[in-house]
Formats: structure tokens, C-alpha cells, sequence
């Protein structure tokens, strides 16, 4: 999946980051090797290493919010 700024992910039971017990995640930012985050819930952003953050979605603790849609419509 191609990361871009913008993109929302629903957070599932099984994403251990999340310590603000938030429902969604925003990406703010993506680099070569990074990505900047901001949960719902929380005044703080956080930093991911891509491969990383790629590894909760391909275990689906974060869902793309445009998948989601796409699965119940």
C-alpha cells in the first residue's frame, strides 16, 4: 500500500501502540524511512519507522479507513 499524508487507519485491539486508546490514526508525514502520526485522541504526534508501521497494517491492527468502506458498502 502506498503511504501518503492525510490517510486515516482504524485502530483494531491488537495495535500495541496505542497508548492514548485512540480509535483512529492520522498520517501527517511520510519519508523515505519514516512516518509522523497523530492519534484521535492525543495532543502528540509519533514517529514510526515505515517497515514498521507497514507491519501493523499487513497484520491488521490498522485498517485504511477507505478499505473499511470498501468492505461494508
Amino acid at each position: 500500500m502506498e503511504l501518503h499524508e492525510n490517510m486515516e487507519f482504524e485502530m483494531k485491539s491488537g495495535f500495541m501502540p496505542n497508548l492514548s486508546n485512540s480509535d483512529r490514526l492520522k498520517i501527517l508525514e511520510v519519508t523515505q524511512g519514516s512516518i509522523v502520526i497523530k492519534m484521535d485522541n492525543s495532543n502528540y504526534r509519533g514517529v514510526f519507522p515505515r517497515d514498521s508501521f507497514q507491519y501493523w497494517i499487513k497484520k491488521g491492527s490498522l485498517v485504511h479507513v477507505g478499505d473499511n468502506k470498501r468492505q461494508s458498502s
